[in-house]
């Protein structure tokens, strides 16, 4: 994938030096909230790198990087639903975890940032772990659902996929995931300070886009790739909930980038 956009990185830029004016002294949490291969990790990247160079000590905490680990998720598994095994939805992350990290940060200290081994699909030793410059001033928190909110009970009426209607045609899964984002996730996504959206151009395109990153991993015969049927499946996990950001998202986010289906910004946005 190429780098970010120079127009789009210096825009962003702009409206991070904008927010931190108006915040003041301390630690200034900037959400980016992007659907699978939209290229936010790449951007978060960027704009930390720019920062750092502009004298702004930066850091990027990602959601897939604060999941709960393995054992954690096989107990929701037992106990709950057979879907919560498997890394994604709401529930499935250590929200207390992100809260103490971001604790931490705002109490100036060096801390260190959680990583996930997707191989593994469990945590990465904590000793391999990097760590936030000290008196850290922009917190870049990235993420596919970072910002979301829940939707109506009533939505969760019928199932949207054929994921949902074979393996979760009482919705339990669903609800646990839409409960979770009205209870822990709240406090978490409450913290954003500047909320930032790149906005598919639809659903359709997040499987071209989640296919795209898995080619490398599969010509490199990595043990975590997918082959295309594995991995049209592991996207019908995050297809609600993303729906429903491109849906719900765009009238309150701070930025709202449009997207189009090569990742650019859409002409006219």
């Amino acid at each position: 994938m190429a780098g970010p956009n120079p127009h789009l990185l210096h825009i962003l830029l702009a409206r991070i030096d904008t927010a931190l004016a108006v915040h003041g002294p301390g630690l200034l949490i900037v959400g980016l909230c992007g659907a699978q291969g939209s290229g936010k990790s790449t951007l978060a990247a960027a704009l930390v790198a720019e920062l750092g160079a502009n004298g702004l000590p930066a850091a990027t905490l990602s959601l897939d990087d604060i999941y709960l680990t393995r054992a954690e998720r096989q107990q929701l598994a037992s106990s709950i639903h057979p879907l919560l095994a498997t890394r994604g939805v709401p529930g499935t992350h250590d929200v207390a975890l992100g809260l103490q990290t971001i604790a931490a940060l705002k109490r100036g200290e060096a801390v260190a940032l959680p990583r996930f081994d997707k191989g593994l699909d469990d945590r990465a030793p904590q000793a391999s772990w990097p760590r936030a410059p000290a008196q850290c001033r922009v917190l870049l928190l990235e993420g596919w659902c970072v910002g979301a909110v829940p939707q109506a009970t009533a939505a969760l009426a019928s199932p949207i996929n054929a994921l949902e209607e074979r393996e979760d045609a009482q919705g339990i899964w669903r609800s646990y995931a839409n409960s979770a984002l009205a209870g822990p996730y709240r406090d978490l996504f409450c913290a954003i300070d500047l909320l930032i959206l790149l906005a598919a151009p639809g659903w359709d395109v997040v499987a071209q886009w989640r296919e795209e990153q898995e080619l490398p991993l599969r010509r490199a015969r990595a043990a975590q790739a997918m082959d295309p049927a594995a991995l049209a499946s592991f996207i019908q996990h995050y297809e609600r909930l993303t729906r429903w950001i491109l849906e719900e998202m765009p009238q309150r986010a701070d930025v709202v980038v449009q997207l189009d289906r090569q990742r650019g910004v859409a002409a006219g946005a």
